[in-house]
């Protein structure tokens, strides 16, 4: 039994085709949308690849590929449906719309798998982020490095444009040297203390860069002796609220993107499910049309479906279908079953396939 089967008359079927044949043209248009998607969030992930451990292209590069897919399939399925309002021009298309509505099937299964992409990344978008900045901040003195003399002015800018300070938060600045030696007076007893106060030797101090400041705080910037409530006036480290950012770089980083990724998600969600609806009327124009074929009237009623057997027979069917494939000379058969694709009735012919009820008579006269 078909599945969703429906009766199309001449008039309706050619109104399904001009309307498959704009949406066609919409679709193309999506395709340009998921092509421009990928396009941002590749560039977006560029411009932080600074404080990335690596660059996560995997979505953006399958969005961008999904896109330009979608631009060739549809505008080829604008010029199918196009013509499907002609039986004679639809008959040179006959033999090509079913491989084409199984390419369709994949490539929107495609688009499915980008959404769910952009809700997975997530996960590793955080720990290329965590990683990166750790080792952009344990980098930051090294302003006289080549390959490294960027990071100083890369990690500023991003505190000040995400009000953020730190990995995960200001005291991550705390356990790292982030003072070029070259700007220390080594004749300070102050700084070879702090250098001998701990098994690395290096210059540790509870300051952060001046990017972090909050130039919203009423109170001028405290960004040394942050932990030293002798060292300001009316100050206590433990109560009261800092003048300095308080969330982590790689928080307001990841805040940033997942709510890109959530947006391009709900787009590409939307898109898909354009795709399928699109997919259906053309699986409802094609069963339609090749109907009208078998019946030979293009004036006349058909039928049209999305299976002309059942789910369960159809997964049978194709079952079978795989099982037996790279088999020689093996014929495969389902028993009261037929091609749910082909409705043209097959004879084998032969003395050995011919029964009894099939041999015409002649009439006696």
């Amino acid at each position: 039994m078909a599945v969703l089967q429906v009766k199309f008359t001449k008039t309706k079927r050619d109104k399904l085709a001009q309307i498959l044949w704009i949406l066609n043209w919409v679709s193309v248009v999506s395709g340009i949308t998921l092509f421009s998607l990928g396009l941002f969030l590749k560039i977006e992930i560029k411009k932080r690849n600074e404080v990335m451990a690596r660059e996560i292209n995997s979505v953006p590069n399958m969005l961008i590929s999904v896109g330009v897919i979608a631009c060739i399939i549809n505008f080829l399925g604008g010029k199918i449906c196009y013509d499907c309002s002609d039986t004679n021009k639809f008959s040179r298309w006959k033999l090509v719309m079913f491989p084409y509505i199984v390419c369709t099937f994949c490539f929107t299964f495609c688009i499915l798998v980008g959404a769910v992409m952009c809700y997975t990344m997530r996960n590793e978008l955080e720990e290329s982020l965590y990683l990166g900045l750790r080792n952009a901040i344990k980098f930051y003195k090294d302003t006289d490095i080549p390959g490294r003399c960027f990071l100083k002015k890369t990690i500023d800018l991003l505190q000040i444009g995400f009000q953020c300070c730190g990995n995960n938060g200001f005291r991550d600045w705390f356990e790292i040297q982030w003072v070029s030696v070259r700007y220390l007076n080594m004749a300070s007893q102050e700084v070879l203390d702090r250098l001998k106060s701990n098994v690395d030797g290096i210059f540790l101090v509870d300051g952060v860069p001046f990017s972090c400041c909050n130039p919203n705080s009423p109170r001028p910037c405290i960004q040394y002796q942050l932990t030293n409530n002798s060292a300001h006036y009316n100050y206590d480290f433990l109560t009261m609220e800092l003048n300095i950012w308080m969330k982590g770089c790689k928080q307001a980083l990841l805040d940033y993107y997942t709510d890109i990724i959530k947006s391009t998600g709900i787009i590409v969600l939307i898109i898909w499910f354009f795709e399928l609806s699109v997919l259906m009327g053309v699986r409802y124009l094609q069963t339609a049309m090749k109907n009208v074929l078998l019946l030979g009237d293009p004036e006349c009623e058909s039928s049209g479906w999305l299976l002309e057997n059942s789910f369960v027979e159809t997964a049978k069917y194709n079952i079978h279908i795989i099982k037996n494939l790279g088999k020689v000379n093996h014929v495969s058969t389902v028993s009261g079953m037929n091609d749910p694709n082909m409705d043209i009735q097959k004879a084998n012919y032969g003395p050995d396939n011919i029964t009894a009820k099939s041999i015409p008579t002649a009439n006696s006269t």
